[in-house]
């Protein structure tokens, strides 16, 4: 039976008298306090069906902690199983019992099973202790909207001709394996394309690499129709492994990461990943994020994310602020009829001073406050991997997205905390 907590935990409570040292022993005595978010944690192991390692199995206080630690530090699973080894702080915060060394192996196994549902939840009781600390009421509210892109590279490139030979061979082989279907006769180019694309990568001439290209789309090309005559000769067959084999298939803006979306932000780059809308207050904590499906524009998510937090935390904002990108005469006065009394848009699309706040001053207020929010995002980016998820899968996107700013947040509490 899996252990929820390690008893006597103290006797190896020892941090390092050093600003990281510090700030996991706060981080740590805000999650003793939180005992009941293990519920969390231990449903989703037994969703997952996380095989118990060892005679009890890594305690779930042990996976959360060492979850956080991994998204505080920016670890990967074989750094973070070194460090739990060798630093005495990290072992005092991840609660280890006494001997354990966990690999990697089982580090992933168990990370990876915490829901997105269950870091959301962490969130809220970080933020609901940060209003009981009276480190931020929610009265000043800021929205903005950013880009975490998935782990997949731009598909514009050789790279991914490759990728799409290799995945291609591989259906085909799973379809020459399926029972009671005639095999299919189709040529292997694998080999080929895996050639001219590290050729493609080194080659320095123009007129080479053009030749080189030529030959790289013809072994694509020949692969796909290969692949479509397979699944014509496999559309009417009914059994179970055809269905699935057709299901793979289907692959539109990555092979991998099939639930990536095409991002424009204005005129910038195209990102591949998800849109990200996040509100946050005075004292820089996320509130909420929601990680939206395809490229809504701004303007439509502004009210949502408003009605979001006005359910999370029981009255509306005092003041709010966005890009211009919210801005519009109906968010603004159904943004007042909430009961939001300054509603400040960075640019005004036409929009008057007057019928936003109430003096040109607290605009300039409330535009200077919405800039923060830029920083905020910034250090999620650089600091807690929110620029790149680093786990495949939907599933994972979203737990991933939620346990950076989960570490965020929590790192951000004990610093705001601290005597």
């Amino acid at each position: 039976m899996r252990q929820e907590r390690i008893m006597q935990a103290s006797i190896f409570d020892v941090f390092a008298e050093h600003e990281i040292g510090r700030e996991l022993k706060s981080m740590s005595d805000w999650l003793d306090e939180q005992s009941s978010l293990l519920n969390l944690v231990i449903g989703d192991l037994r969703r997952h069906a996380v095989q118990e390692t060892g005679r009890h199995g890594l305690p779930a206080e042990a996976v959360l902690r060492c979850a956080l630690l991994k998204q505080y530090r920016q670890l990967s699973y074989e750094e973070l199983a070194f460090h739990l080894e060798d630093s005495a702080s990290f072992r005092a915060f991840a609660r280890l019992p006494l001997g354990w060394s966990p690999k990697k192996s089982v580090l992933h196994n168990t990370i990876s099973a915490i829901s997105a549902a269950s870091w959301e939840a962490i969130n809220r009781a970080v933020v609901t202790s940060a209003r009981h600390e009276k480190l931020d009421d929610g009265a000043m509210l800021r929205i903005d909207s950013t880009v975490t892109e998935a782990l997949m590279h731009a598909p514009t490139d050789n790279s991914l001709l490759w990728d799409a030979v290799r995945v291609m061979v591989r259906l085909l082989t799973q379809a020459d394996a399926l029972q009671g279907v005639a095999p299919i006769v189709w040529r292997n180019h694998r080999r080929l394309a895996k050639k001219r694309a590290l050729a493609i990568q080194y080659c320095r001439g123009k007129e080479q690499r053009a030749k080189l290209y030529r030959d790289l789309i013809a072994a694509t090309r020949a692969t796909l129709a290969s692949l479509g005559h397979a699944a014509r000769r496999l559309a009417a067959c009914p059994a179970l492994e055809a269905m699935g084999w057709r299901a793979e298939v289907d692959k539109l803006v990555s092979l991998f990461e099939t639930h990536a979306d095409i991002i424009v932000k204005g005129s910038r780059d195209v990102h591949y990943g998800h849109k990200l809308n996040l509100a946050t207050g005075r004292s820089g904590l996320i509130f909420d994020l929601v990680i939206e499906a395809g490229n809504p524009a701004d303007a439509e998510r502004f009210l949502p994310m408003l009605e979001r937090h006005i359910a999370s935390n029981g009255t509306p904002p005092r003041q709010t602020t966005s890009d211009g990108g919210y801005a519009s005469l109906d968010n603004l006065n159904q943004a007042k009829a909430m009961g939001v009394h300054d509603v400040a848009f960075h640019k005004k699309r036409g929009l008057s001073i007057e019928s936003m706040v109430k003096s040109c001053w607290v605009y300039r207020k409330l535009r200077n406050f919405r800039a923060g929010i830029e920083a905020n995002i910034s250090c999620l980016k650089r600091a807690f991997g929110l620029s790149r998820c680093t786990w495949r899968g939907w599933a994972h996107f979203k737990a991933y997205v939620w346990s950076s700013v989960v570490a965020y947040n929590l790192a951000l509490f004990a610093r705001l905390a601290a005597p």
